[in-house]
């Protein structure tokens, strides 16, 4: 057996070796431990659930409730005039500029008034002169009637009169020719009364006669008057005149629309948010807008949500809305009012380089609590993060009653 000399304990070589080794030992024992708990971690991980997704995150612009209205002329021209100014108020119908056709085109409409005033004032005498000659027509047929019919019952009764006379003579007649076959009376009376009844026989036919004359005449005066005064009630003077006011109305219509063309009204109540063209720049119905117009008492987010989460979102739930760049300070919230119900291309573009820019999107619309913090911040870009997870909101109302 080989006995080591105290000096081998001390060399340094020895014990720099035995403490390489025991670092070495420490070392693997400690990535030893390290794997397994990795590997422990990664097991527990795999085992759990996959993370519940509590919102939806996305890009949108900010912009009036009743988006943002381009509002143009009706027909080619020049501006003449405007008489609003960015940032004003206006209500529907409001005037917004003058073409530089208004002036002839009204005076167009002013000559056209005054001819329909014309025709109207012309159609109004004749009127009157037609009522006058109705009622003088009419006057007429009651002159005629009266005094006519007067005279038919006074003849009528003369009639009646003599023939109650030629009956009594016709009765006396008959005892007379009785009276001289018996021998009573001469032939004279006989003849005598004969002649009497003959008279007044003659006379009977003469007064009907005349009673038929009458008769005639009073159905051929009633005739004539009431001919003149349906030549009068058909007054073709008249009927021209009416005509000559309807087509004066009708010119006066055309003029009128004409001269609204050349005056550009807000077609909703709202904020001019920009003005696009100055007076002298010329316009047209397809060419660009004179000015753009926006409700801003309310304001929303037209947020792009993708297509993938689409299927989450729902009418009524809440959201925050923030401002990248610090245009407005803090967090807006607000709800979500309108699902749009068509996939497209996004038109809010990330300005991370690595973002997709040809993602599909559904535009979802939401209500901005407080609107009056971003009103002068249209088309800000801002992030949307819509809480999927809160119970939506059942008051919200219809997407097509928000505007």
């Amino acid at each position: 057996m080989t006995i080591q000399s105290p000096d081998f304990w001390k060399r340094p070589s020895l014990w720099a070796a035995l403490g390489v080794l025991v670092l070495v030992g420490v070392g693997s024992t400690l990535v030893v431990r390290q794997q397994l708990e990795a590997r422990r971690l990664a097991e527990e991980r795999a085992a759990l659930p996959p993370p519940r997704q509590v919102k939806v995150v996305a890009l949108g612009r900010i912009e009036p409730a009743s988006r943002v209205v381009q509002v143009s002329a009706s027909e080619a021209g020049r501006i003449e005039r405007l008489v609003v100014a960015k940032g004003d108020r206006v209500e529907e119908g409001q005037i917004l500029a003058y073409l530089d056709r208004y002036v002839v085109r009204q005076a167009e409409r002013d000559l056209a008034a005054s001819q329909l005033a014309e025709a109207q004032a012309q159609l109004a005498a004749q009127r009157n002169l037609g009522q006058a000659q109705v009622q003088e027509a009419t006057t007429r047929i009651g002159q005629v009637d009266g005094p006519e019919q007067a005279a038919i019952a006074a003849q009528a009764a003369a009639v009646q009169s003599l023939q109650a006379q030629l009956n009594v003579a016709e009765i006396d007649l008959a005892r007379f020719q009785q009276l001289h076959r018996s021998g009573a009376i001469a032939r004279q009376e006989l003849d005598r009364q004969q002649a009497t009844v003959n008279r007044l026989r003659a006379d009977v036919a003469n007064a009907k006669a005349t009673q038929q004359r009458l008769e005639q005449t009073r159905i051929t005066d009633i005739t004539n008057a009431e001919a003149q005064l349906a030549a009068v009630q058909a007054n073709t003077t008249l009927a021209q005149l009416q005509s000559r006011v309807d087509s004066a109305a009708q010119t006066l219509a055309l003029a009128e629309a004409q001269l609204a063309l050349t005056v550009v009204r807000s077609p909703q109540a709202g904020q001019v948010l920009d003005i696009r063209a100055y007076p002298g720049e010329a316009v047209s119905p397809g060419g660009g807008p004179i000015l753009s117009l926006g409700d801003t008492r309310q304001m929303f987010v037209v947020t792009e949500v993708y297509e993938t989460d689409i299927g989450r979102v729902r009418l009524g739930q809440s959201a925050t809305i923030t401002s990248r760049n610090g245009a407005f300070p803090g967090t807006l919230t607000g709800t979500v009012a309108e699902i749009g119900l068509q996939i497209a291309k996004n038109d809010v573009i990330d300005d991370d380089p690595a973002a997709n820019a040809d993602a599909r999107v559904v535009e979802v619309r939401v209500r901005i609590d407080q609107s009056e913090v971003v009103a002068a911040l249209t088309n800000l870009q801002v992030d949307v993060a819509i809480d999927i997870e809160a119970s939506p909101n059942s008051t919200i109302a219809p997407s097509e009653n928000l505007d």
